[in-house]
């Protein structure tokens, strides 16, 4: 799902419309991947996400742009020395390669003009952000690359920066459509067409081979020694075709993404290869399909990196809970199995005539059971028969006072263990570093983690998420347990909807009523919200409990978003927060 070099062109010359000109107002660098850059264009105030991020390197312009770090690391901090005012004089790419470089006119500490570039390398794991001066040297990079790593090509300050390898592969840019066919039809050994395209031609991704093969032999798979002079005229005519799209710069932006909504490939002409397997979507530019089809992903891995402590700290209680309750448990089946101790007491106490002391064991006839006439018991020799009597009797009382101390501790950490999955479930829908906080403050309030020394700056509580149903009804949504608490114990009104997964994890969710009586289409679309701020938002038939918030309560000592609940009913919804008017 990498962006192609033929698709960098197009991206580049939509970029370019929109950036020369365009002077830097402010830089931030998120995290350790991406940069921001803040412009003030022709057309208004805009963000340019520069990501070397390994599953999703890219550049484009965001609406969706990650929160800042509470202090800018050192590249941010020269790049603010050095481009801030600086005015974009060029978006280019050399040939078709997966590189995008932004020219700066900037002003240097002795008032002179010089050109400096930043050089985003789109390349997979190997994607990097580069800043050049006007000699062509290395200023810094966001990723060195010294000679432990590599000594193919060297990315460190004070050197001069060079182009990555080339592939030794035909570019379109310059490479007349007959000599590509012709190099195809004539690859080294017997490939399947697309893999012969793919490693002949410049710029062009898997899917846009795979389409090519696809047009050509209308879904039949083909080896270039199997190419007749009717496919050859296909293909010339596909490639002439493709090779005219890119050279004139006239790519379309489409998606690719499978029908549950899942993010599958991009492209810069249509896919018509899945039939009706995928969903195809054609967008308006190239730079907003990146921002959305990157969106998701990108806040997941985000989070994941910031969030990884809370990860690895719920983990581990988790796994110790589970661990308590199984081994707790099988403590409790042993002590269920009790009531031979005090048949073997009375047996004993009805036959201590026949026991002298120092015996092993003694052979006694079982009035408690027809089918075993005499039963053997075992004793202590050094005790008397009494004495081993009372010692079975003590053992069956301690026994039935392990079972209730047991049955406590078990239900004690079972109902923990809902509390970490509630919490994990928080954290896996956490969207910014302020929700990530407030996880870690309840985190602490429960006593998990400890209270870190000196009072930082408190940060407002965020709102709790906010929807309409389309007969319109508001829905309010908590973000974590803290917040569940706030907003149906406090903010809601005791006539409004509670609605939660039944047994699952997930958030309180409020269907404000306003003195209305609730339709059934609002609270079957508040369901459906519920169950998609849930463990369980995958699924396509999840069940939802709802009742008026009268009903709702919280036990005494309970924890954060623990709460019992009376006079519900359940429905089951299919989870979602989209609905057609």
């Amino acid at each position: 799902m990498a962006l192609d070099g033929a698709f960098v062109r197009f991206l580049t010359k939509e970029l370019k419309s929109e950036l020369v000109g365009a002077r830097v107002s402010q830089i931030h660098q998120p995290n350790r991947d991406e940069i921001i850059l803040a412009l003030r264009t022709f057309s208004g105030n805009r963000k340019l996400l520069l990501s070397a991020r390994a599953n999703s390197p890219r550049v484009n312009f965001t609406e969706n742009a990650p929160e800042n770090p509470s202090s800018p690391p050192m590249l941010c901090m020269l790049l603010r020395k050095k481009l801030c005012g600086a005015r974009v004089s060029d978006v280019r790419q050399p040939d078709l390669e997966r590189i995008i470089l932004i020219d700066f006119d900037a002003v240097n500490e002795l008032g002179d003009s010089v050109m400096l570039t930043l050089a985003i390398e789109i390349m997979g794991k190997y994607s990097n952000i580069i800043f050049i001066d006007d000699k062509g040297v290395i200023i810094d990079a966001l990723k060195r690359v010294d000679p432990t790593m590599t000594t193919q090509r060297l990315v460190l300050p004070m050197m001069k920066y060079e182009l990555p390898p080339s592939q030794n592969k035909l570019s379109m840019l310059n490479t007349e459509p007959a000599k590509i066919v012709s190099a195809v039809m004539n690859y080294p050994v017997p490939e399947q067409l697309n893999k012969a395209i793919l490693n002949t031609v410049l710029g062009l991704s898997p899917i846009v081979c795979r389409e090519i093969e696809y047009l050509v032999t209308s879904g039949e798979e083909l080896r270039t020694n199997e190419i007749d002079s009717q496919y050859k005229k296909r293909l010339d005519y596909y490639i002439t075709k493709l090779t005219n799209e890119v050279r004139e710069g006239k790519g379309v932006p489409y998606s690719v993404s499978e029908p549950k909504g899942r993010n599958k490939d991009i492209s810069f002409m249509a896919i018509t290869q899945y039939g009706t397997l995928m969903n195809v979507r054609r967008h308006e530019s190239f730079s907003g399909m990146l921002d959305t089809f990157y969106l998701e992903r990108d806040r997941d891995e985000r989070m994941k990196v910031k969030g990884q402590d809370l990860l690895k700290l719920l983990t581990n209680i988790s796994e110790r809970l589970a661990r308590k309750i199984n081994t707790q448990t099988a403590e409790l089946k042993q002590c269920a199995d009790r009531d031979h101790l005090r048949v073997y007491g009375d047996l004993l106490q009805a036959n201590l005539y026949r026991i002298e002391k120092g015996l092993p064991f003694v052979d006694v006839e079982n009035f408690y059971d027809e089918n075993m006439p005499t039963v053997r018991i075992k004793l202590d020799p050094s005790k008397s028969g009494s004495q081993n009597a009372q010692k079975f009797y003590k053992d069956y009382r301690k026994a039935k006072t392990a079972e209730q101390v047991l049955k406590e501790q078990i239900e004690i950490a079972k109902n923990e263990l809902v509390y970490i999955d509630n919490v994990f479930d928080s954290l896996s829908r956490a969207g910014s570093e302020r929700e990530l906080a407030e996880i870690r403050a309840e985190l602490v309030q429960t006593g998990y983690i400890k209270a870190a020394k000196g009072k930082g700056k408190e940060q407002k509580p965020l709102p709790p998420l906010e929807f309409m149903t389309t007969d319109g009804f508001r829905v309010l949504v908590g973000r974590n347990n803290r917040q569940n608490d706030t907003l149906t114990l406090r903010t809601a009104n005791k006539n409004d909807i509670w609605l939660h997964t039944k047994d699952i994890p997930g958030s309180h969710t409020i269907l404000i009523t306003d003195g209305r009586e609730p339709t059934d289409t609002a609270i079957m679309q508040a369901a459906m919200i519920a169950a998609y701020h849930s463990k369980a938002k995958d699924g396509s038939q999840v069940p939802v409990d709802f009742t008026q918030v009268r009903n709702v309560s919280k036990p005494q000592g309970a924890k954060p978003g623990m709460v019992i609940f009376v006079k519900n009913r359940t429905v089951y919804v299919k989870p979602s927060v989209n609905f057609e008017s």
